[in-house]
């Protein structure tokens, strides 16, 4: 499933209030924001993609359009899927992408591949 060209833009528009260095990769079969090397949020199957504070998890969990991610029939700790209702607006969106780069310098990065 494309992602959808406007929700990018949106996410780009963010990301520039924020001032924030970020790098982007196909990933998952979307777009993946990477922050300091890490990833920290990105497009997935027609939704979004937010990595959080495990502990957080239980409670975002509960808002509009959020779940437990599921990748490859496992649930990913540190990890929600939100539904379109979710970030439909601007505030909901912003709102994901600060808690995402709120837990950042808390994220371990993934090792690099030889």
């Amino acid at each position: 499933m494309a992602t959808d060209p406007y929700l990018l833009e949106r996410i780009q528009n963010i990301l520039s209030e924020r001032s924030c260095a970020y790098t982007e990769k196909k990933m998952f079969g979307g777009n993946c924001y990477m922050v300091d090397d890490k990833m920290c949020f990105g497009t997935y199957k027609g939704g979004l993609m937010v990595r959080t504070a495990p502990e957080e998890e239980p409670e975002l969990a509960q808002r509009k359009g959020a779940a437990p991610m599921i990748h490859g029939g496992r649930p990913m700790k540190g990890y929600l899927f939100i539904q379109p209702e979710g970030y439909d607006n601007d505030s909901d969106l912003e709102f994901w992408i600060d808690k995402s780069l709120e837990f950042n310098p808390r994220a371990k990065s993934s090792k690099k591949k030889n």
